[in-house]
């Protein structure tokens, strides 16, 4: 194969006026310098050159290796909070204030030991929770990382690809459709490029760059491939300039507005109760300041203070699960998102199938030969773009020694690579001393250049057809002859073998209630014989199915396909649109620069093993091994985290609706308070320890997409927080009546079956089954052990507490026991019942 010629550049021998003063041993200067985008653009690609010490091989490794340590890396650096600071932030807040306000109000009252007790425990919940969050946080960043760019640089005359984090001033990279321009850079060769600057300037039109022109970083390569100098890197670039001046405003996921609907639910029964408590004893005119603070101990325990953080460090814990599973998280909420997907649309290619293509067979067209499309094709190829089709073509021609010696006295004079317009790559290549172009690409795109009789394009479809119905992909192969008349060489098949897991993985997919509708830009046939060898429905629609057709009448044939062929960019966007408005929740994989309007519609956009930088960013989740089965591993995943969430908003609000029933109709109806200000001040920031570890939980995954139903949380977590206050006053009575025990004792006996049975109560929520049918983790279990052992020491010896002895707490235990076995027998009930309802719904 021939190598692109093109414009060479010396290096000088010394610079004294440029960016860089060269040192007597070869060096360069550590000093940072800069120059503007306009200096930039107005000075000539050779003048730059010099500047930057640059030649036409790039830079070596050891300037390279310099020039990071004078520039620092290629990022755009963001604003890190303090440590320290962050975490005095968790003092501060409406719920901390409350905490805090209690705590200055036992010191007014002479409470010294509450006082005190009630600080301790604040410190100890703000270090915890700020541990989890920073353990979280620094996962993501690791997240992040894993998802930078790459680039492809010129380093010592050999093309490598680099993590786009290395690039500096001076290094020559080269660019490309579906790139995103990892640093603003100097085009100095090939011919154009049409790229994307709205996320930069605004504009909506892309815009066209050529030879001298200026490419901004963060702008994405909508067509066209050329090299360029890197003039600014990092904080230095325009886009650093003003990345800081914009910030995205996203609209509410679902998972958001569930947290406000749970938080309001909770924090409207909290308020309304405990204003309730508060003008009656005021009105039976006791104590203001015990009235007072215990209104605010109460509020701190109903209110799910550490609801939001909970949920987002069970979503983070899960992101890093799904990293394992080679699915990398760039928008968390995206978990929720691919737990609630009915509907996943998968490209065919790399997805369905291997991606491991090998050219399958040829068809020559009239006095041309095997060898010659072989050859013809080979030479509108360009092994350095790592393109998989170009690999197969070149790879399959060097098999024969002397087609490949043949090719060698080829020299290309340009390349234009694939453009997903024209669909083909064309060439121009020199031979001795006759010229000629060549061509490869979608075989209509081809016939189109070519003039043939009548029959000729009738004949190349009958040969596409035959070479479909195998289960191949084909290509049109052409070349000029006297001048720019292209003359049809053949058609070159290729074949894509499915990947041996597709079909098991695909049935696995169906029993978890997804429907998988294949995409693919291939002939019809090609997609039904895939289809039928994964066990996929063959049901395929071409693309006019749904061209010109209402979306009332589209809906319904989107939703009956089983997949769509011969589809175009423009197509997925309307698939996915469709599909969203028949109310479905739909995954869409995609790979390229033109696959980003679907990625970003989708609910669940999904980057495929290998696809380009801007269908990484557009992605919510990027996937770093190919095939399907890594898409429904992160279904899994994110239905187990999900079920999560769902947990413990059950637990949260049924604990919220037993403990503040419970303490307000003792205060209203028998004018007791049945535990002590310190004692909710126990209960509410104690028992966090445990809740932080359900994000570790074992859980199964549903067998039907998830969805926020509120209507199921509410009444299962209100039913059950309802029975477990009928448990308490139960008990009360018990204590009163059965034991006749004292105030103070009776409080120590009523705290610690608060505290062991809400504890039981988050077992009994863990599970839509029997509490046994889902093992807990060690983390969960051993934190629930400990508090809970802590909560009967301190009841039994009278730490902190008023001692009530072995004999008393040995009884809480059995009786809460007793009705938490009760609990999940009314758990279980209410769940069929409601499965029923739905089930008559439907």
């Amino acid at each position: 194969m021939g190598r692109v010629t093109g414009q060479s550049y010396q290096p000088p021998i010394t610079v004294t006026t440029g960016l860089f003063a060269c040192q007597d041993h070869g060096g360069i200067s550590l000093d940072k310098p800069t120059i503007g985008l306009q200096e930039a653009e107005k000075r000539s690609i050779a003048d730059l050159m010099q500047l930057f010490s640059t030649t036409d091989a790039g830079l070596t490794d050891a300037e390279a290796d310099h020039r990071l340590q004078a520039f620092g890396p290629n990022e755009i650096t963001e604003k890190k909070v303090n440590p320290l600071i962050k975490f005095l932030s968790n003092f501060w807040g409406p719920i901390q204030w409350m905490i805090e306000a209690a705590a200055v109000i036992s010191l007014i009252i002479g409470h010294l030991e509450d006082f005190a007790i009630i600080v301790v425990l604040l410190f100890i919940n703000v270090i915890v929770k700020y541990a989890q969050e920073s353990k979280a946080g620094n996962a993501i960043e690791l997240l992040k990382k894993k998802l930078s760019p790459s680039a492809r640089v010129k380093r010592g005359g050999r093309w490598r690809e680099v993590n786009a984090r290395g690039l500096v001033p001076g290094d020559i990279i080269r660019v490309r459709l579906g790139d995103i321009v990892p640093a603003d850079a100097k085009l100095i060769g090939g011919e154009y490029l049409e790229i994307d600057e709205s996320a930069l300037t605004g504009e909506s039109l892309p815009v066209d760059k050529k030879i001298n022109d200026v490419a901004y970083s963060g702008s994405i390569v909508r067509k066209g491939e050329m090299d360029a100098l890197v003039v600014a890197t990092g904080m230095d670039t325009y886009f650093g300039k003003t990345a800081k001046l914009a910030e995205k405003i996203a609209a509410p996921s679902h998972f958001q507005k569930a947290v406000v609907r749970i938080g309001n639910y909770l924090i409207a029964v909290t308020l309304m109760l405990v204003l309730l408590i508060c003008a009656i004893e005021i009105w039976r005119g006791h104590d203001i300041f015990y009235i007072l603070q215990f209104a605010l101990v109460l509020t701190i325990a109903g209110v799910p203070v550490a609801l939001p953080a909970v949920l987002s460090v069970t979503m983070a814990v899960g992101a890093i699960a799904l990293a394992k599973k080679e699915a990398i998280v760039s928008k968390l909420v995206a978990i929720e998102e691919m737990a609630g997907m009915d509907v996943l649309c998968a490209d065919k290619t790399g997805t369905i199938t291997q991606n491991k293509i090998s050219v399958a067979d040829t068809a020559p067209h009239g006095s041309f030969k095997a060898d010659d499309v072989l050859l013809y094709a080979d030479l509108a190829s360009r092994e350095e773009d790592r393109d998989q089709i170009d690999l197969a073509i070149i790879m399959k021609l060097r098999e024969n020694a002397s087609l490949a010696s043949l090719a060698d006295r080829y020299h290309t004079l340009s390349f234009k690579p694939f453009d997903p317009v024209w669909k083909r790559t064309e060439a121009v290549v020199r031979k001795d001393s006759g010229e000629l172009k060549v061509t490869k690409g979608a075989p209509q795109m081809i016939v189109a250049l070519c003039k043939g009789d009548e029959g000729f394009e009738t004949e190349v479809n009958q040969q596409v057809e035959r070479f479909a119905g195998r289960g191949y992909r084909t290509l049109g192969v052409a070349r000029t002859v006297n001048g720019d008349r292209w003359e049809f060489v053949g058609v070159i098949a290729l074949h894509d073998p499915p990947r041996a897991d597709s079909g098991q993985t695909i049935k696995t997919a169906q029993a978890m209630g997804l429907d998988v509708k294949m995409i693919t830009g291939d002939h019809v046939a090609i997609a039904r014989e895939i289809a039928r060898v994964v066990g996929l429905g063959t049901n395929i629609q071409p693309q006019d199915a749904i061209v010109g057709v209402p979306d009332e009448k589209a809906g319904g044939i989107v939703e009956r396909a089983d997949g769509f062929a011969q589809v175009f960019p423009e197509h997925k966007y309307r698939i996915v649109d469709l599909l969203q408005k028949m109310g479905h929740i739909v995954g869409m994989t995609g790979d390229g620069v033109n696959d980003v309007p679907a990625l970003q519609k989708a609910n669940a956009g999904i980057a495929v093993a290998g696809a380009t930088d801007a269908a990484k960013s557009a992605a919510a989740i990027v996937l770093t091994l190919p095939g399907i089965s890594v898409i429904i591993d992160s279904i899994k995943e994110s239905r187990k985290i999900f079920r999560r969430m769902t947990n413990y908003s059950i637990y949260r609000m049924g604990e919220t609706i037993r403990l503040v029933f419970f303490i307000t109709l003792s205060i209203i109806v028998f004018n007791f308070y049945p535990i002590s200000a310190l004692m909710v001040v126990l209960l509410a920031l104690l028992n966090d320890f445990p809740i932080m570890t359900i994000s570790y939980d074992h859980v199964k995954y549903s067998s039907r997409p998830e969805r926020w139903n509120m209507r199921t949380l509410l009444g299962v977590s209100t039913a059950l927080g309802l029975f477990g206050v009928l448990a308490s006053f139960s008990l009360l009575y018990i204590g009163v009546n059965v034991f006749h025990l004292n105030h103070d004792v009776l409080q120590s006996f009523i705290y610690l079956k608060l505290s062991v049975a809400g504890h039981l109560f988050l077992f009994a929520a863990r599970t839509r089954g029997p509490f046994w049918s889902v093992r807990p983790a060690p983390i969960l279990l051993i934190a629930v052990v400990l508090t809970q052992l802590i909560a009967t020491l301190i009841t039994v010896y009278g730490i902190l507490l008023p001692a009530m002895g072995w004999g008393l707490a040995l009884f809480v235990w059995g009786y809460a026991f007793a009705w938490f076995l009760a609990t999940d027998f009314l758990k279980l009930g209410i769940y069929r019942i409601l499965e029923k309802e739905k089930v008559a719904l439907m």
